[in-house]
């Protein structure tokens, strides 16, 4: 009958060959630190260009690396005008992290995809205003039937109503699938700009 051996020694002997490589690990250390810098550069005022020269040239690209992991996510399509500074934000950060002259391509992919942008949020806009025009009749009709019901005046706030929250986000969805080709396009001539297949 065979030994039997507690799942501490079973993993003992299976990693007794493996070494710890202190050079992974800080490049992995780095990675993590970018991440957490592209997050403190979209939520205020970091710099990336000072963080990347106090940065030591072994940790720089993995650093990078990091930076545009999660910067590259973050292009999508805008919820509204709001989203307009971040929108620039976001290109100047990943403009900062390509080489020269990917950083000129980028930067004009850039200027035509916020541009779709803009007229992705002028159709939204007029695809909104269609979608309450069209839907105005039969929330009229279910006030009506509910004021009638109360005895007193009630108005139905839209977004409040099921019905309409389905029509609208049927109607919506199609517009942003319009688009989200495009977005998903950008982010994949970004990724070639930076050398990431993917």
């Amino acid at each position: 009958m065979g030994v039997i051996k507690t799942a501490l020694e079973i993993a003992l002997e299976k990693t007794e060959n493996v070494k710890s490589d202190k050079s992974s690990i800080g490049l992995f250390e780095a990675k993590q630190r970018g991440k957490k810098l592209a997050n403190e550069f979209l939520a205020g005022d970091l710099d990336i260009a000072a963080e990347l020269k106090k940065t030591p040239v072994s940790d720089k690209q993995s650093l990078i690396q990091g930076i545009f992991d999660v910067l590259i996510t973050q292009i999508a399509l805008p919820s509204g005008n709001e989203d307009e500074k971040k929108i620039e934000k976001l290109g100047k950060g990943l403009e900062v992290l390509l080489q020269p002259k990917e950083s000129k391509e980028f930067s004009a992919m850039y200027k035509q995809l916020t541009q779709i942008y803009t007229q992705y949020l002028q159709e939204s806009a007029q695809y909104e205003q269609m979608i309450r025009q069209q839907y105005a009749p039969k929330l009229r009709q279910k006030e009506e039937e509910l004021s009638r019901r109360l005895g007193r005046e009630v108005r139905i706030d839209p977004l409040q109503d099921p019905e309409f929250v389905a029509f609208y986000n049927q109607h919506m969805g199609t517009v942003k699938a319009n688009y989200e080709p495009v977005v998903e396009q950008a982010r994949e001539e970004a990724r070639r700009m930076f050398g990431v297949d993917k």
